[in-house]
């Protein structure tokens, strides 16, 4: 899957997905309506169940983003397709700095994740953040503001502002095109170094197959990139890694 060719525009599908019921949930906030698209197992394992959030990219809406099939590839989680407001350019999207916006997105995950507490039995040890493009820069802003909530993340295509400064080192898988002209490859570079560094698994790398790398394999925190040759897009795979990541790295082993 990858972009269409104009800028900040929205996810292209190319990859088909079997149908499955999901509800969509709403929620106020600040006195606007806000919404989701939430699959859960219908026939939950027992015990608690993980639970993913995931953000779309500037331009794009959760009816679109939920074929990227993170619910498919990891059945027994909960997951929530979020719904972005308008930005100032009139597109969704979201916040990607403290205090921008008035905090709407991050009020809306505290109130979110309080809501879906008490819905389902969501293990607090295995509560994650993924998202695209400027959902990737969401997700960042996720792990420096909300550090004790998540377990670890998962940005594609995103990358750190610069007032956004993540201290608690948390697990961090980064998917990254060599090719991206709209999210520049060099500022998802640095967002890669920054996470090494604050996580300190700086010099232990390790193979992950063709373009990946693991910083501090083995170690609670590890980074993983991925860096494939593409440009500004949602490989095919990218959900089935974001899972197999979320999975090997709950917040308590």
């Amino acid at each position: 899957m990858r972009l269409l060719p104009l800028g900040l525009a929205p996810l292209l599908l190319v990859l088909c997905v079997r149908s499955a019921s999901a509800e969509v949930l709403t929620w106020t906030v600040d006195g606007d309506k806000r919404e989701a698209i939430v699959f859960a197992p219908s026939a939950p394992p027992p015990g608690k169940l993980p639970l993913v959030f995931s953000f779309h990219g500037h331009g794009d809406d959760m009816e679109n983003f939920q074929y990227v099939g993170l619910q498919q590839a990891w059945p027994d989680a909960i997951v929530v397709y979020i719904q972005g407001l308008p930005s100032r350019d009139g597109l969704r999207g979201w916040q990607t700095e403290r205090g921008d916006y008035n905090d709407r997105d991050l009020k809306l995950v505290d109130v979110a994740l309080a809501a879906l507490r008490k819905k389902y039995s969501v293990d607090d040890n295995r509560i994650y953040a993924t998202g695209f493009s400027n959902g990737g820069h969401f997700t960042y802003l996720l792990w420096a503001e909300r550090p004790g909530v998540f377990a670890a993340f998962a940005p594609v295509a995103g990358c750190l502002r610069p007032s956004v400064q993540p201290t608690q080192p948390r697990p961090l898988f980064h998917v990254a095109g060599a090719r991206d002209a709209q999210v520049a490859f060099a500022d998802q570079k640095a967002a890669i170094a920054t996470a090494v560094r604050v996580n300190g698994v700086g010099g232990q790398t390790k193979p992950c197959g063709d373009g990946c790398t693991v910083y501090g394999s083995g170690t609670p925190t590890p980074v993983m990139a991925w860096i494939h040759s593409g440009g500004h897009e949602y490989p095919r795979s990218t959900s089935e890694r974001i899972v197999s990541f979320f999975h090997d790295h709950p917040k308590k082993p």
